[in-house]
């Protein structure tokens, strides 16, 4: 049989967005979800604030208001918060966790279900998996229609983000440089449209993998070519100012939410000292390929490089079983000053992956939620936290009960 021909389109739910979504249902869902009825085109205020009230189910909640660009602190009033941590090219683990979340339709359609809850991914899309891009495309997707019902999709970079900018891709999978070559082909399909090619892709990359792996060949030589293929794709998609760095580029290092902040790695004192919004805007201008020596540096080091970055740092997400109590002590009043210094009320971290699932600290002022679920790296189930009302969650699988889940009410 021969291939369906590939062509560039645009996914349904970008050209029709429904004006009013039904809840969605898990038979065996393991959390309450918030209303999922929608608001038509109640979109984001940026760097301004609107006055404007959105009635929801009986409930007044004002417009989302971001401030900074990229984003660096966030209003969402009223809002259900859902995180979600390292993802690693995996897309059916990450469909997985978004279908659990609640905010994800489970019909193939990439639907976004979750009216106005706010998405908060946490980075290190990239690597170890062979669908990176489709997992970037799915957020902007699912980001374009949650703005139509007044919620938002938020990203934060990682590590294995600023690495690939860096042209590092020791950690790459095969199927991720394949992956590349594929877009780009896609790219030239979609005349350079960038943003449909873009937004699409999550949608068509089935296809293209299919239809890969259909005319795979198994002498060395012409996969060798492959490989060199694939790796000057993803060079041209990731080198500072490439299209997809600058995609990356409009995602923040370090992101605050209401009272709570996320970030991949960790924030420590030095780095509020120095000035979030001045990390996020230095990442960025590299990533987008506009840094100068006399400007910004080619690598923002407080934020990218060293064990103490923002987006390596694991000193909150360690193990602690080996430590002294002072040494306990310490970290614990350092993440303290941390949030008095950024005035949240807790932090939410990636970084590390945890084998016992999402967790918490200090008083559950951080929460760690890498669990490692990408085939790559523990393929473990899925695990989200979930932020409501003054009230944080593991939420688990489909398939867990109320009485397993980890409940704190910072009321």
């Amino acid at each position: 049989m021969a291939p369906v021909p590939l062509r560039c389109s645009l996914p349904p739910q970008t050209l029709y967005l429904r004006t009013q979504q039904q809840p969605h249902k898990f038979s065996d869902a393991v959390c309450c979800c918030a209303s999922t009825a929608s608001t038509p085109q109640q979109g984001l205020s940026k760097n301004r604030s609107n006055n404007t009230e959105t009635v929801v189910a009986g409930v007044s909640l004002k417009p989302i208001v971001v401030n900074g660009d990229p984003p660096t602190s966030v209003s969402a009033p009223g809002r259900r918060i859902i995180a979600v941590g390292d993802l690693h090219g995996d897309l059916d683990k990450a469909r997985y966790a978004l279908q659990m979340a609640g905010i994800l339709s489970s019909d193939g359609q990439d639907l976004w279900v979750g009216g106005q809850t706010v998405l908060v991914q946490l980075g290190d899309i990239l690597d170890r998996g062979e669908d990176e891009i489709a997992i970037l495309s799915l957020l902007k997707s699912l980001n374009i229609q949650a703005k139509a019902n007044g919620g938002a999709v938020f990203q934060v970079n990682g590590n294995h983000e600023t690495m690939n900018v860096e042209g590092d891709f020791r950690y790459v999978d095969s199927g991720g440089f394949d992956e590349c070559a594929d877009f780009l082909e896609h790219l030239e399909m979609c005349d350079h449209n960038w943003e449909e090619a873009f937004v699409g892709w999550a949608g068509v990359s089935k296809r293209w993998k299919e239809d890969r792996k259909v005319q795979q060949n198994s002498w060395g030589p012409w996969n060798l070519v492959k490989r060199q293929k694939g790796v000057i794709a993803r060079s041209v998609l990731l080198r500072p100012g490439g299209p997809l760095a600058s995609e990356l580029a409009r995602h923040a290092v370090v992101l605050k939410v209401n009272d709570w902040v996320f970030c991949h790695g960790g924030l420590l004192p030095h780095h509020v000292e120095y000035g979030i919004e001045r990390i996020n805007r230095e990442v960025s201008y590299w990533m987008e390929g506009l840094g100068t020596e006399d400007d910004y540096p080619q690598i923002p080091f407080i934020a990218t490089r060293g064990y103490d970055s923002v987006v390596w740092s694991r000193l909150y997400s360690r193990d602690t079983s080996d430590l002294d109590d002072y040494q306990i002590n310490q970290i614990e009043s350092i993440l303290r000053e941390t949030l008095q210094a950024v005035g949240a009320k807790a932090m939410v971290v990636g970084h590390t992956p945890q084998v016992t699932g999402v967790n918490c600290d200090f008083n559950c002022s951080i929460w760690r939620i890498d669990v490692g679920m990408s085939s790559g790296v523990l393929d473990s189930r899925p695990e989200v936290l979930e932020i409501r009302e003054g009230r944080a969650r593991a939420i688990r699988s489909k398939r867990d009960v109320h009485s397993e889940l980890q409940v704190v009410d910072y009321t």
